[in-house]
């Protein structure tokens, strides 16, 4: 290994990512309509504003500020395969924070896959550097799953032809 690659290698923190996977009884097409419309996501997340599933596209959303933070979470889309894929940066926080409200700089990435019963819906937020980011790995770590049971709920209810699993 030369020189740049070994100070490049110590140059990368250690992360965690925090991974929730289910199987969701809906096609989909069903799924992405809940992911994708920002009434929706208000309904099972928080509400965005300015969201729209294009690449390049920047929204935000609005949780609670702490300390030097506004508690403005600043998200972009990277990537949107219709029916398939929706990968956004989360990022937040501010320098003068430690703990809640410390600087995140973080990627979601939600795919959907068909499978005989559905739809697995597979989110991976990763990117959270160890320790800085323990609290918000910690909050959303518990928080993720919460939002997987509400996003069925309002799935459940656009597809009322599946019961809720």
């Amino acid at each position: 290994m030369n020189d740049t690659a070994s100070k490049d290698a110590g140059l990368k923190p250690d992360t965690q990512e925090i991974v929730v996977d289910e199987v969701f009884p809906h096609a989909p097409e069903t799924i992405w309509k809940t992911l994708t419309s920002g009434e929706l996501i208000g309904r099972w997340m928080m509400a965005p504003t300015g969201f729209e599933p294009v690449a390049g596209n920047r929204f935000t959303f609005q949780t609670t500020p702490a300390g030097a933070w506004d508690g403005v979470i600043r998200c972009q889309v990277l990537e949107a395969v219709p029916n398939e894929r929706l990968v956004y940066a989360w990022k937040g926080g501010h320098e003068e924070n430690i703990g809640y409200g410390s600087p995140l700089d973080t990627v979601v990435t939600l795919t959907l896959s068909r499978v005989e019963n559905g739809t697995r819906l597979r989110l991976v937020h990763s990117g959270f550097v160890v320790p800085k980011n323990d609290t918000a790995f910690k909050n959303m770590s518990e928080g993720w799953p919460k939002v997987f049971k509400n996003l069925e709920a309002v799935v459940a209810e656009r597809d009322p032809s599946k019961p809720l699993h």
